[in-house]
């Protein structure tokens, strides 16, 4: 079985004070509190909300 591929997010900036739709594509991710690492399936739906947020998170290398 082929492996799937994994990206891991790092939320480091607070949502305070941001759009609610901001907001809501924060916790769609997982995250729950701050500095806190996800790792997701790479695919279109995740690199699309990573990139409606580029602000509060960061990609790190694997």
């Amino acid at each position: 079985m082929a492996e799937t591929k994994k990206i891991r997010i790092q939320y480091y900036r607070s949502a305070n004070s941001t759009p609610v739709k901001h907001r809501a594509v924060v916790k769609g991710l997982g995250f729950t509190r701050l500095n806190q690492i996800v790792e997701r399936v790479d695919n279109d739906s995740i690199r699309g909300m990573v990139k409606a947020v580029p602000h509060l998170v960061r990609i790190l290398e694997s």
